[in-house]
């Protein structure tokens, strides 16, 4: 698996963009939030809607990859990256939000991306690493107790539990 993380741009367009087609076709909830906030189609208006700067109204500043498989040319993941946490993210949220495409689950996919979306963490000086999922999604809490991920505790947020994971980086 030979995968790197991508800022959007209109190099990968027709990637992305066959990403999020995948996706919406499935009638799914599209994670991380930042890849679906804006509509995809309007790429130009997508590019420049992908990372928040504005701290303004309980936002973080925040950036947004895309999991490019280099072997097999295609996208099969995103991750989002809050650069600090507010109260609302501490509870829920975490410092990172991830997604691979329905197609490319269970294949190994979240484990690595999470893993490279750490050394992005790293680069931003965020040494412990708030990861948030849902407890019905095993697939997502094994990719990231695959990545150091340690249970602190599990919290009910408009009755859905919700596990929250420490992972902390190393130098």
């Amino acid at each position: 698996m030979n995968l790197k993380l991508v800022k959007a741009s209109l190099e990968y367009k027709d990637l992305i963009i066959d990403m999020m087609n995948e996706w919406t076709a499935t009638d799914e909830k599209i994670v991380p939030y930042a890849i679906r906030k804006h509509d995809y189609n309007d790429f130009e208006n997508y590019l420049s809607s992908l990372e928040n700067q504005d701290e303004s109204n309980g936002l973080v500043p925040d950036s947004t990859f895309f999991c490019y498989d280099i072997d097999r040319k295609i996208v099969v993941g995103a991750v989002n990256i809050r650069h600090y946490l507010n109260e609302n993210l501490l509870l829920n949220g975490g410092h990172i939000g991830d997604g691979i495409r329905p197609s490319e689950r269970k294949k190994g996919y979240a484990t690595k991306m999470i893993a490279l979306a750490l050394l992005e963490c790293k680069k931003l000086g965020i040494n412990k690493v708030l990861m948030v999922c849902d407890k019905k999604n095993i697939g997502s809490a094994k990719s990231i107790i695959n990545n150091g991920g340690v249970l602190e505790n599990e919290v009910v947020v408009q009755g859905i539990v919700n596990q929250r994971y420490w992972i902390t980086l190393k130098d």
